[in-house]
């Protein structure tokens, strides 16, 4: 029998492994497996697209319910070293559970008490340091009113009309803190409620998860990919979160005792703004030292004295930034700042500050689950091989290439 006929004729059952009609020829096999893998790529491609543009809106109308999930769930996977570290030492996974929820929220409370409470009263003298404020800034008014008169006048001299000065809206003053804090506290007590209940029973059933997700692998090669993207999601969340919490501790405390040492009223609430801002990279140090700046305003009389304690606090975060994290975070959970940026903005238009403090952690769980679960090839589908894999149908025509060279050399 010719080699031609050979090749075109199926023999054994494995020659319909792509789906196609017995008695095809080998090209128009892959022909057809090719445009059927196009086919599937193609709705996998618009379902996706589907669901990424339907997903931000349904988790921003579902806040109420998905962001203190995301949240818990974020907790629970930074705190489950601890529980293992507990496990090992014979403790029972409820009883370490209830340890490490206890732990959490005793840490959130006292570092809540060292901010509210001062804050608090702070900010309730702004009304009375109003006049010192303007007293402050009365060079920076007077610059901006000679310029603006400057350049009006410059603009009567160019211009035949007169310069349309801008109407004021008189806009109604918000309601006092207490009138938003009973209103939202309901809510808030039932949204807390569910997350710490998220948090326990996800660390009280850790173990039993994790072996089952792995064991219920059909293929030992998969559940060893299993167990390893939930351990790099484990290690690269809890390493961040860890090594993060370290840095920004310690920036409060050096920004604190500065601040104590130039006379700034409450250095430790300074202090624990400046190092819970610090979790939102970029825009954080930004709101902080603007803060640091009305503070400033309010307890000195110089403008020169009011504009140090944000200096300081920013000179100290960019020594962190751009010496200190680098060196201890290293290269293996180094993020691309486009990525970061995007996060920010999409987490924060999301769910708001809280998105944005969630923004890093959610970034590095999605790449590491891409880059071991493999990432979609896009540009390969539209301009190359027509599919978001790797062709069968390619792989199959480059092996029967071969092969006809091969018996052209023959």
């Amino acid at each position: 029998m010719p080699e031609r006929d050979r090749l075109s004729t199926p023999n054994t059952p494995a020659d319909n492994l792509l789906g196609v009609p017995v008695g095809v020829g080998a090209d128009d096999a892959v022909r057809i497996a090719m445009r059927r893998d196009r086919l599937l790529a193609a709705l996998t491609l618009t379902a996706g697209i589907g669901l990424a543009v339907a997903l931000p809106f349904a988790l921003k109308e579902g806040a109420e319910f998905f962001l203190p999930l995301t949240t818990a769930l974020v907790i629970a996977v930074a705190l489950v070293p601890v529980l293992e570290w507990l496990e090992r030492r014979r403790v029972p996974s409820t009883l370490a559970a209830l340890i490490c929820l206890l732990s959490f929220i005793v840490i959130v409370n006292i570092a809540l008490a060292a901010i509210v409470v001062p804050a608090t009263d702070f900010f309730r003298l702004l009304p009375a340091r109003l006049g010192r404020i303007q007293d402050n800034l009365a060079p920076l008014f007077d610059l901006y009113s000679n310029l603006e008169a400057y350049v009006n006048k410059t603009l009567r001299q160019i211009a035949s009309t007169p310069i349309r000065r801008p109407s004021t809206t008189a806009v109604a003053a918000p309601g006092s803190v207490l009138e938003l804090a009973a209103t939202s506290a309901p809510a808030l007590i039932v949204q807390v409620l569910f997350g710490v209940l998220i948090i326990f029973f996800f660390l009280s059933g850790w173990t039993r998860m994790r072996r089952r997700t792995i064991t219920g692998r059909t293929s030992f090669d998969g559940a060893m990919a299993t167990a390893r993207v939930i351990q790099d999601v484990i290690d690269d969340v809890s390493a961040y979160l860890g090594t993060i919490t370290v840095i920004n501790v310690t920036l409060g405390v050096v920004t604190g005792a500065a601040l104590w040492a130039i006379g700034m009223p409450y250095p430790a609430m300074w202090g624990g703004i400046v190092a819970l801002l610090n979790y939102i990279p970029y825009f954080g140090p930004v709101i902080g030292a603007f803060l640091l700046a009305l503070g400033g305003l309010m307890t000195f009389s110089d403008i020169w004295m009011a504009m140090l304690p944000p200096a300081m606090m920013y000179g100290f975060h960019l020594i962190e930034a751009n010496a200190i994290t680098p060196f201890v975070v290293g290269h293996r959970l180094t993020i691309s700042p486009l990525l970061i940026l995007i996060s920010l903005s999409f987490w924060g238009w999301v769910w708001g500050t809280l998105g944005a403090l969630l923004a890093v952690p959610l970034l590095i769980i999605i790449q590491t689950v891409l880059g071991a679960a493999g990432k979609p090839d896009i540009a390969g589908f539209l301009f190359e091989h027509g599919t978001l894999v790797q062709q069968r149908g390619n792989r199959k025509r480059q092996r029967n290439d071969a092969g006809d060279d091969g018996r052209d050399d023959t």
